[in-house]
């Protein structure tokens, strides 16, 4: 079933383009990047959201988002990846990147389109835990860049998942918040802390 992903803002989108036609960017943008020879171009645009897990952020999962994240592909697939960001000043360029992630992307985004009803794609970074998911969001008309994780929404690690998550393993929201509530324990207050030693 193809996936239903919300078209990227157009600002956000023309600050990714002008990047890739500056050859300042590009002579600071990632190895494979400056190495590509031939055409580029920015597809699969994801809102990019953060979990919040301040106060009950895992029991009542809340997002903001961080951004729009664009594969940039040449023509033997993708080289690269930029992203945008919303600044006071509304969206620029933030920077290029490669490395594990991008093609664990990809893959993720194939591995989805096989599933059998449809869903709107998105990111979610857990800072936390220094894990990336492809988040299946499973209200397709929804705004992409606003909205809270439903418990029927589905989220795939990414490869490298931190230690005790497999990659690419498919987990259904109301799953997944109480494995992380095991591992993203709020840090004690400082004073808390002096108290009882």
């Amino acid at each position: 079933m193809p996936l239903l992903a919300t078209p990227a803002p157009a600002p956000a989108l023309r600050t990714v383009l002008a990047a890739l036609a500056s050859p300042t960017a590009v002579r600071k943008a990632t190895p494979a990047l400056r190495r590509h020879q031939g055409s580029v171009t920015p597809q699969h645009p994801l809102p990019l959201h953060v979990l919040d897990t301040s106060g009950d952020g895992i029991r009542v999962p809340a997002t903001r988002l961080g951004g729009w994240r664009f594969q940039i592909r040449g023509d033997d697939g993708v080289v690269a990846a930029a992203e945008a960001m919303l600044t006071a000043d509304g969206w620029a360029f933030s920077h290029f990147f490669e490395g594990p992630y991008v093609t664990s992307t990809e893959r993720a985004l194939r591995q989805a389109e096989s599933l059998p009803t449809p869903l709107q794609p998105r990111l979610l970074s857990i800072p936390g835990l220094y894990m990336l998911t492809l988040w299946l969001h499973a209200d397709t008309a929804a705004d992409g860049a606003a909205g809270r994780l439903d418990p029927d929404d589905l989220l795939i690690p990414l490869a490298p998942a931190p230690c005790g998550f497999a990659a690419h393993r498919p987990h259904r929201v109301a799953d997944f918040m109480p494995l992380l509530s095991n591992r993203l324990v709020p840090a004690a207050p400082a004073g808390l802390l002096r108290s009882s030693v």
